[in-house]
């Protein structure tokens, strides 16, 4: 055990070197639970391609494209989910990959993403949806301006900074906004069962492993009240979860593309979701 940084509590706190996975080690902090890979080589640009759809990353997408129907469908729920708390207005996704949250989002909408992987930002304008490359720095969120709504869909885990991306988020919030992240669960049994072996144990690429009360305690920083949380099932591609199976047991296939048109719904109280609100001016 040693005193660490805590991006979650803000402060050094005690943390404990929990396993070695990937050559990363993961230590956690011992007051909110928060996890953290050491990867400080770790450059997510090059990482982040094309390849990381198409089945050539063993810790990425079988076949991305191929499960647009599937994917579709679910996140036409999560927009169904998203107007329990904001009707209308602008919605920003972060990490919105092909944008089928987008697609989804626009006949409720004006819709805006931001995309790291170039040959999926590109694919989003060749669609006609206002998508920028890079990440939420600054410079990006300046261009898009003001939003009701911020998404995360699986993506807090990949940031090298989740921090000062929901700081830059929470300046470009309009009062009464929103922000819905959706991440593993650190403290979730299925992930205290399966230490190393968790499912979403897949440093470097995975940085960080949230609990609640980390969420909790780094969104308090900016004043942004937890408002909901839940365990969401989740309609999976078959071609996903057979590609993690493999994964899993060391296992290395061919994308499985007539799978991924199959969605086969999955709930392992591991994942999260959390709706966090700016308060009103």
């Amino acid at each position: 055990m040693t005193d660490r940084a805590c991006i979650a509590c803000s402060k050094n706190s005690p943390h404990v070197l929990r396993f070695e996975v990937n050559g990363c080690e993961i230590w956690q902090c011992e007051r909110c639970g928060l996890g953290h890979a050491e990867a400080s080589s770790f450059d997510p640009k090059s990482y982040y391609t094309a390849d990381y759809f198409s089945g050539s990353r063993a810790d990425g997408y079988s076949d991305y494209l191929s499960a647009e129907p599937v994917l579709r469908r679910e996140f036409a729920r999560s927009v169904d989910f998203v107007r329990r708390f904001v009707r209308s207005g602008r919605v920003l996704d972060l990490g919105c990959a092909y944008g089928f949250f987008l697609k989804e989002a626009q006949s409720h909408f004006e819709v805006f993403g931001i995309e790291l992987a170039e040959h999926a930002a590109a694919s989003c304008r060749e669609a006609g949806l206002n998508v920028l490359s890079g990440v939420a720095n600054e410079s990006n969120m300046k261009r898009i301006g003001e939003v009701d709504v911020i998404t995360m869909f699986d993506v807090i885990e990949h940031l090298p900074q989740p921090r000062e991306v929901l700081a830059v988020c929470y300046r470009y919030l309009k009062p009464g906004g929103i922000i819905v992240i959706t991440t593993g669960d650190f403290a979730s049994i299925a992930a205290r069962w399966a230490g190393a072996r968790w499912r979403l144990m897949t440093p470097p690429q995975h940085l960080w492993y949230f609990t609640k009360e980390s969420l909790r305690r780094m969104s308090g920083q900016f004043a942004l009240s937890m408002e909901c949380f839940d365990y969401p099932a989740k309609r999976v591609p078959l071609s996903l979860i057979v590609f993690q199976l493999q994964r899993m047991l060391g296992m290395r296939g061919s994308p499985l593309t007539a799978a991924g048109r199959i969605g086969i719904s999955v709930n392992l109280f591991d994942a999260m979701r959390v709706v966090l609100r700016k308060g009103a001016p």
